[in-house]
């Protein structure tokens, strides 16, 4: 009977997530390193240059299980977690929410009148912007890269550090970036 029961428990707790990550009043997860905010970018992006991170806005919504999935397996990792706490200033915004937002041409939309105006269908869908926006640009004109989906460790961790090191700017495409960083270690 001790074996038995030692089992079943052992089965359940692998069964359980690695880390549960707070759920808020909206249903959306809200790990230790987001920024409430006011919504307006160019607020963002100023504060964001202050602290010498990059603006990363998440778009997720209530009950999606690949927002769940990046949040309990992927974002919760040791490197991945260090990553965003030390360079990225993240805000996040509800693709079906009503929270007004002012992008940086300074149109001001609901949260999901803002997402359909930037083209974002999936999520969760991260949107890393540079530093400095051209006058009259939008967070999705702006954009240096943008990850639509739930992917795992190695390319989330890759794509938070090739932006973080600006490898948008040296010309080697992303996936290349990655291949490398995928190669065993000689």
């Amino acid at each position: 009977m001790t074996r038995l029961f030692q089992t079943v428990a052992a089965l359940c707790l692998a069964a359980l997530p690695v880390q549960a990550v707070e759920l808020g009043d909206d249903g959306l997860h809200k790990p230790a390193w987001l920024r409430e905010t006011f919504k307006d970018l160019r607020e963002d992006l100023a504060e964001a240059n202050a602290e010498g991170k990059r603006l990363l806005i998440s778009v997720e919504q209530r009950g999606c299980i690949y927002c769940t999935r990046m949040h309990e397996e992927v974002l919760v990792d040791p490197e991945i977690d260090r990553l965003i706490r030390d360079n990225y200033f993240v805000i996040q915004m509800n693709l079906f929410g009503d929270v007004e937002v002012t992008d940086f041409d300074g149109a001001a939309l609901p949260e999901k009148d803002m997402a359909a105006r930037w083209g974002v269908m999936f999520t969760p869908t991260f949107i890393f912007l540079p530093e400095e926006v051209a006058e009259g640009a939008t967070a999705a004109d702006s954009a240096v890269a943008m990850m639509p989906g739930a992917f795992g460790k190695g390319t989330t961790s890759a794509l938070l550090t090739w932006v973080k090191d600006h490898g948008y700017k040296n010309g080697e495409h992303f996936q290349k970036f990655l291949a490398r960083q995928m190669l065993p270690a000689e």
